[in-house]
C-alpha cells in the first residue's frame, strides 16, 4: 500500500505543477502536504506493532478522504481536468478500499483481543 500511495504521489506531482496559480499555492499546497503525511501514517503504521498500529491507520484514512475532497474541488473548479481527476481518483479509491480493509482487519483482532 505504501508502494501505490508513493506512485500517487508521485502522479500528483506532476498535476501539481500544472494547476492554475489560484489553486496551485492553496489547494495544491495542501493537497501536497496531506499526500506527505498519508505517507508518513502509513510508514509509521507498518513498523509499529499490531496493538500500536490502528490509530495511524484511522489517520492515513482521514487525510485521504480530505484529500479526495479537496480533488474533488479541484475538478469541479475546472482547476484539474476530468481526465486526471479520473486518474488520481482511481488510485486514491483503490488505496482508500486498502486502508478499509487493514483498519476492519485491526478493528477485528483488538475486539477479539477483548474478548
Amino acid at each position: 500500500m505504501l508502494e501505490k500511495t508513493k506512485e500517487t504521489y508521485k502522479l500528483w506531482n506532476e498535476y501539481h505543477l500544472i494547476l492554475p496559480k489560484i489553486h496551485r499555492y492553496s489547494l495544491g499546497t495542501k493537497i501536497d502536504t496531506l499526500f506527505i503525511e498519508l505517507i508518513e501514517s502509513l510508514a509509521v503504521a507498518t513498523f509499529l506493532s499490531k496493538e500500536e498500529k490502528l490509530p495511524f491507520v484511522r489517520i492515513a484514512i482521514r487525510k485521504l478522504d480530505t484529500i479526495n475532497i479537496l480533488l474533488l474541488i479541484l475538478f469541479e473548479t475546472k482547476s484539474l481536468d476530468t481526465k486526471k481527476y479520473i486518474s488520481l481518483s482511481e488510485k486514491t479509491n483503490e488505496i482508500g478500499k486498502m486502508l478499509g480493509g487493514w483498519n476492519g482487519q485491526l478493528t477485528k483482532q483488538q475486539a477479539e483481543k477483548k474478548n
